[in-house]
């Protein structure tokens, strides 16, 4: 599959690139990290299949894409760092939960740091009228 870069969007990756406002192509898929909490996970399901089905992007949800005996403390940061995109799922569930979801958000946040000035790595999502926190403030 093909999919297009724009002008307005660039990517940091090493089989992307944008030059200029010309438009370039790669026959990679896109790499999106859907972050959330385990209560959000049915609404997440439909977001990946919805995503998957586009056919251009390669959606990374846990349940999808952890084989048996990985350890999930590993493959969930590299699988972070290794997407062009990371989908953060806010809610009151994931804002006001403790534990993993919070490290998750964490790491997705230091590695959108790393990205270049002006490209888009974080894309919010708010799943109901939850309190948007401040570092994700930013990304509104």
């Amino acid at each position: 599959q093909i999919f297009r870069v724009y002008p307005l969007i660039s990517y940091n990756s090493e089989n992307i690139a944008l030059i200029g406002n010309s438009m370039t192509e790669t026959k990679r898929k896109l790499k999106v990290f859907l972050c959330h909490a385990s209560q959000d996970k049915p609404v997440v399901r439909e977001v990946y299949q919805l995503l998957l089905a586009e056919g251009w992007i390669d959606p990374w949800l846990d349940e999808e894409k952890l084989l048996p005996g990985q350890d999930w403390r590993l493959e969930i940061p590299n699988s972070v760092r290794e997407s062009d995109v990371v989908i953060i799922f806010m809610s009151d569930n994931s804002i006001n939960k403790r534990g993993y979801v919070q490290k998750e958000l964490k790491f997705a946040l230091d590695v959108a740091l790393e990205q270049p000035d002006g490209s888009i790595f974080i894309i919010p999502f708010r799943l109901d009228n939850c309190i948007v926190p401040t570092t994700l403030m930013k990304w509104q």
